[in-house]
């Protein structure tokens, strides 16, 4: 887990073979860190293809207009050309939606979009791309050095602060730009200091997730305009919502999605759990031999619960309808429930080859 390690991935390659991976959820996590910045209501962000494809979970507004529209209404009520939603989250149920289900307020919404038409894709949901110009990072650890390092390059105006005097010191000489507090990120009168209320995002990065959690709602309550919440315990995901926490990071989660890649059947090159685990997206390589090659999707058997969300033939992305038809070497993004995923596993591994 050492950040340092990273410079010598290509050495441990070398001389010691028999490691085919080394994982360092740490970058995973500052990468997603960066990605829910900008996004509004954006609680999971990722991409497939080489970044040709992205997904959002993201929260649709209590006084939305997408409020009892059908899915298959939602062109026409907004005027813009709606993304594929794979999965609506309500009441901490996953359902993968049909054309007639209706969207609710509140519902947390998982949308397939490709990368250069991401922008009307956050307008259908009354969203937009913000700009972020003042951070704050609560935990000077390596994931904070790591952010910070990645927001001096953006040039966003960065405050961290950090208990320990020493490494504040470490800190301060290391980045250039930054600005390093030695305090505590959940003393209210240091946040007030610090004219929280002035801060476009609240990142608390400590390696107490109590700390994080009480400096995250403080914070909140103060004025911030979001915040972001590192936890390591999985089991409380799902109560963050219930506190108001929504946009959350875990290193253990990161791990578990490089993990997926090596220990779903076949060679995975994507695969990302959402909402505890309830669902997974999939990327694969249809094969000559599949069964799903050649053949429209509304004539393919999948099993109950898998969608499949996108086709990337030549760089070119194909946002599939039932009259799609898969080709060799096509590269496909599958959604699927957990009860369905020993299910595609299966199918993928007989007839397809992950890569």
């Amino acid at each position: 887990r050492d950040v340092g390690y990273d410079e010598f991935h290509d050495t441990f390659r070398e001389y010691a073979p028999h490691i085919d991976t080394i994982i360092n959820p740490e970058i995973e996590v500052v990468k997603t860190i960066d990605k829910l910045m900008t996004i509004p209501g954006a609680v999971d962000v990722g991409e497939f293809a080489d970044g040709l494809v992205k997904f959002v979970g993201i929260h649709l507004d209590p006084l939305t207009k997408l409020d009892g529209v059908r899915l298959s209404d939602i062109s026409a009520t907004t005027g813009q050309q709606a993304p594929l939603i794979a999965g609506i989250v309500r009441n901490e149920e996953l359902i993968i939606p049909g054309g007639n289900d209706r969207l609710q307020a509140g519902d947390l919404v998982y949308f397939i979009s490709e990368a250069d038409k991401l922008l009307k894709a956050l307008l259908v949901f009354d969203k937009q791309i913000e700009t972020v110009e003042r951070v704050l990072i609560v935990g000077g650890g390596r994931i904070g050095f790591r952010l910070a390092s990645l927001l001096e390059e953006k040039s966003v105006y960065t405050k961290i602060i950090e208990k320990d005097a020493r490494r504040c010191t470490e800190l301060a000489e290391k980045l250039n730009k930054a600005i390093v507090l030695q305090g505590d990120g959940s003393d209210q009168e240091l946040l007030r200091e610090e004219n929280i209320q002035d801060i476009d995002v609240v990142v608390t990065l400590t390696n107490d997730e109590e700390t994080n959690i009480i400096a995250s709602l403080l914070a909140k309550r103060m004025g911030a305009k979001k915040t972001i919440t590192r936890i390591s315990k999985l089991s409380y995901f799902p109560l963050m919502s219930m506190i108001g926490l929504e946009q959350v990071v875990s290193p253990r989660h990161s791990a578990i999605n490089t993990i997926l890649q090596h220990i779903r059947r076949g060679k995975v090159l994507s695969a990302i759990s959402i909402k505890d685990e309830q669902a997974e997206f999939m990327e694969a390589v249809a094969l000559e031999t599949s069964d799903i090659v050649g053949k429209p999707l509304k004539k393919i058997s999948l099993p109950q619960g898998v969608l499949v969300t996108s086709i990337i033939r030549k760089n070119e992305v194909i946002v599939p309808t039932g009259e799609s038809v898969i080709e060799p070497e096509d590269r496909i993004v599958i959604f699927a429930s957990r009860k369905a995923i020993p299910k595609i596993e299966k199918i993928l591994a007989v007839k397809l080859e992950y890569f």
